[in-house]
């Protein structure tokens, strides 16, 4: 059993403190015995259940390379965007300008992403993403930017083998919040899922909106199967809520953006039950996936008191990927980023390669279902099975 704990939630209140205005092993920039790298995504904002496990990753593969005392040190400096696209666009000139990153971690959101990826690649200063899914990203035609998670085309590809093979759905209603993470999904959805026959309705919602009255009655006339939510668990407990309520008994189901506890939370717990969710996190506290994901979750856990959560391994595997270029004597940032280009190793989620256009190179996706208060990994999409 994977296992999203309430512990996040706690940890987002410990950081506040130390992240709401950037900042956490202090130093700046480049030097001979040290370097910055960044981190940046909400963490303080409703979604940062999504972006404090990262966090945490990433400053878990720091801390242990640090305590190797190694020749040059890794400060690591965390700016608090909140998700915000118009927040994070100053932070990054900022870490650049006045931190001298020589790196960045993040951002964590698509649309933060769109919006610093430009600055990044005017500075030259490669950034590792351990969550912008959008399709975009990878078509700008950027040299300094990757990630380490599967995009958006890959995880409607697998969401959809699962809703029409084990779901056997022939109606599927795609909802989204008009933003450019979750209308890209839920648009890829409506596309994968046509590809193979079925019917689907769409509706687009405001995401500072309580009442989503209107779209729920929509959905009951429509009367699909599946109800995808593309973007946030904030919006899609909202939405979960008021469906159930209104009393469509048919399959919910939801992204990346929404696996962590709030959609819980959001939704009740009973309301939440059975709730669907893509990823192409591996959310493994086991370690079943190798011992590289054992060792992590192990020291995850010793560091931070709680089960490895949604896109911990994500945040570790991207600072592992800059860490291992600082190994090898890179220590600016086009050194770096050509480094980049090299890298290949066997992460704490999965295996970590880079496309040519800084994409990830592998396609797995994953399938989590809200059982009591846990999300359970169901496996790959290609043989998960829900439970109900």
């Amino acid at each position: 059993m994977m296992r999203v704990t309430g512990a996040v939630a706690m940890s987002a209140v410990l950081a506040l403190g130390a992240v709401a205005c950037g900042g956490d092993d202090g130093g700046s920039g480049g030097g001979g015995d040290s370097v910055t790298i960044g981190f940046m995504g909400d963490l303080t904002g409703e979604n940062s259940g999504l972006v404090i496990p990262p966090k945490q990753g990433a400053q878990l593969a720091i801390d242990q390379y640090n305590a190797k005392n190694p020749k040059v040190k890794i400060n690591f400096k965390t700016y608090d965007s909140q998700g915000k696209p118009e927040q994070a666009s100053p932070l990054v000139q900022g870490a650049i300008k006045n931190d001298k990153i020589v790196a960045l971690i993040g951002p964590a959101f698509s649309g933060e992403s769109q919006a610093t990826g430009p600055i990044l690649e005017e500075a030259g200063v490669p950034s590792v993403s351990p969550s912008a899914t959008d399709i975009t990203l990878a078509q700008k035609g950027w040299k300094y930017w990757h990630r380490v998670v599967a995009d958006d085309s890959v995880q409607s590809a697998g969401a959809a083998e699962f809703i029409t093979g084990s779901l056997k759905a022939k109606k599927v209603f795609t909802v989204h919040d008009k933003q450019v993470y979750g209308k890209g999904l839920a648009d890829a959805i409506a596309k994968a899922v046509q590809a193979k026959g079925v019917q689907t309705g769409t509706e687009g919602v405001d995401d500072k909106a309580t009442d989503y009255s209107s779209t729920v009655n929509k959905i009951k006339q429509f009367n699909p199967d599946v109800v995808y939510y593309g973007g946030y668990y904030s919006v899609a407990g909202r939405l979960f809520k008021q469906l159930r309520e209104a009393g469509y008994q048919g399959k919910v189901m939801s992204g990346d953006g929404s696996v962590a506890t709030g959609l819980i939370d959001g939704a009740g717990e009973k309301n939440a039950q059975g709730a669907l969710l893509s990823c192409g996190c591996n959310i493994d506290a086991s370690g079943k996936s190798g011992k590289t994901a054992a060792d992590f979750a192990a020291a995850y856990k010793q560091k931070y008191g709680t089960d490895v959560a949604i896109y911990s391994a994500e945040g570790y595997d991207a600072a592992t990927a800059l860490i291992k270029a600082v190994e090898a004597g890179k220590t600016d940032s086009k050194s770096i980023n050509e480094y980049l280009k090299t890298v290949s190793f066997e992460g704490a989620g999965k295996q970590i390669k880079f496309a040519e256009n800084g994409a990830l190179a592998t396609q797995d996706i994953f399938i989590y279902e809200v059982q009591g208060r846990a999300i359970t990994l169901l496996g790959n999409s290609k043989e998960a099975k829900a439970s109900s």
